[in-house]
């Protein structure tokens, strides 16, 4: 039996399942919506200047610097004395210093390292500001997960100003030429979340300049850079 013409009609039907391109619907996508906005009433109350991460805020009670290099300064006295000032500023309210790094503090000695238990992470000096003058950066340990990010320089009239502080997990910390990058975790473990600060020299201070996210090498299989931490959660 000749039947030629039933699968030709047959194959012209299928083919007019599919549009010109060749493409075929999904079928419904959905609703889209327009974003809903929560708490449209509640606002934050304005910073506090000494709690901006990049207001320059000279460190009372320690003396000036003759020679405008931190290199000569003991690290841990000038985390005491900004730490210091800082609660006696908030009144132990942790507003601009966490309270905890008023104890860590405390365990540490007069000895130039601040002795084995202190929470102040060694001093790396590097030249953030670009006038050939080193800058002081270390970190305050306040517990086995969370620090304060600290930077200092000796301004022009030789008295040491904070130009950078930020609480964070110190996933890992990179200085490059007027960068400074904090690498902190996120709630996607494959992930870090990578804050580069610039100088900013008509301000004076340190400026956030770019948040981006980063893999995590650990989890995503790529090799790390020598100096590149991995990640850790």
């Amino acid at each position: 039996m000749y039947r030629a013409p039933a699968v030709l009609a047959l194959v012209l039907t299928l083919a007019g399942c599919a549009d010109v391109e060749g493409l075929q619907s999904e079928g419904d996508l959905g609703t889209v919506h327009a974003p809903q906005s929560l708490w449209k009433d509640f606002r934050p109350a304005p910073p506090d200047p000494a709690q901006k991460p990049g207001t320059a805020t000279v460190v009372p009670g320690l003396p000036e610097v003759a020679d405008l290099s931190m290199r000569g300064v003991n690290p841990v006295s000038v985390v005491r004395a900004d730490v210091t000032s800082a609660t006696e500023q908030d009144g132990g309210t942790g507003r601009l210093v966490d309270p905890r790094a008023v104890r860590r503090i405390a365990l540490c000695t007069q000895a130039v390292d601040g002795g084995p238990d202190c929470p102040v992470r060694p001093a790396v000096y590097h030249d953030l500001t670009g006038n050939g003058r080193e800058e002081l950066i270390t970190a305050l340990d306040l517990d086995g997960r969370l620090s304060e990010l600290r930077v200092y320089t000796v301004q022009d009239d030789g008295r040491i100003a904070r130009i950078l502080t930020q609480r964070a997990v110190l996933e890992g910390v990179e200085v490059a030429a007027e960068h400074l990058a904090v690498r902190e975790p996120t709630s996607n473990p494959a992930y870090v979340a990578v804050s580069d600060y610039v100088w900013d020299p008509k301000a004076g201070i340190m400026n956030l300049s770019q948040l981006t996210l980063d893999d995590c090498a650990s989890l995503t299989g790529v090799p790390p850079s020598p100096d590149a931490q991995r990640c850790t959660r």
